[in-house]
């Protein structure tokens, strides 16, 4: 693994996802949703973990329905609804912004 040192920023590309996937790491994923204005909680972290537990499994970034799918039989309905999703990771395309965050590529289907 190529973790990103304490204090430098990761490289990314123009769609701001890491350009060396091995360069994710937890202090990698702050610096980027700090980019996004966010700060992750323990929420974020469920969630991003399963994004990078679904792309070990299937080889690919989760798109959103199938994301949202993975959510609820990892985590529980609960935690799988886009309404949930979107109050922790903004509006727009969720599924991108947790791929970014996790170190995954663009989720097909993705523009």
């Amino acid at each position: 693994m190529n973790a990103v040192s304490p204090g430098a920023d990761p490289a990314v590309d123009a769609d701001g996802h890491l350009l060396d996937p091995q360069d994710w790491s937890r202090e990698a994923a702050m610096q980027l949703a700090e980019r996004e204005g966010l700060a992750l909680d323990d929420r974020h972290w469920e969630i991003l973990m399963a994004a990078r537990d679904f792309y070990a499994r299937f080889q690919r970034s989760p798109a959103t329905r199938p994301l949202l799918k993975y959510l609820a039989q990892t985590l529980g309905p609960d935690k799988a609804t886009s309404i949930y999703v979107m109050q922790l990771f903004g509006g727009g395309t969720q599924a991108r912004t947790i791929a970014r965050l996790a170190g995954l590529p663009k989720p097909p289907n993705c523009l």
